[in-house]
């Protein structure tokens, strides 16, 4: 599958529980929206998936990828130490200059 490089570099970091990797595909503005909650810049995306990796132990494995207008969506079997493991998510990117600018993610 051929992913953006910030994408596959954002699977290659979660994969690997690299909070400070996973942070650094995002620009500083950045705003993640995941379990209802919001986390604005590179900081707290840090240390909000630096928490879930500690929690949660997911794995992504990307299954499909499309764009659509401004919005790049990867579909993505996850995995990890969570009820009701192995799971499909669809994370919706916004990106620009090569980072992530905004990220939601959706079941």
């Amino acid at each position: 599958m051929n992913l953006p490089k910030v994408i596959g570099d954002l699977v290659k970091a979660q994969n690997e529980f690299d909070s400070v990797a996973y942070a650094n595909c995002f620009s500083e503005t950045a705003v993640v929206f995941d379990e209802g909650h919001t986390h604005t810049g590179k900081k707290e995306i840090q240390q909000w998936i630096a928490k879930a990796n500690e929690k949660y132990k997911t794995v992504i494995k990307p299954v499909a990828y499309k764009e659509k207008d401004v919005t790049s969506i990867l579909t993505a079997e996850i995995s990890g130490t969570f009820p009701g493991s192995h799971i499909v998510l669809h994370y919706h990117f916004k990106i620009s200059s090569g980072l992530i600018q905004s990220l939601k993610v959706t079941a």
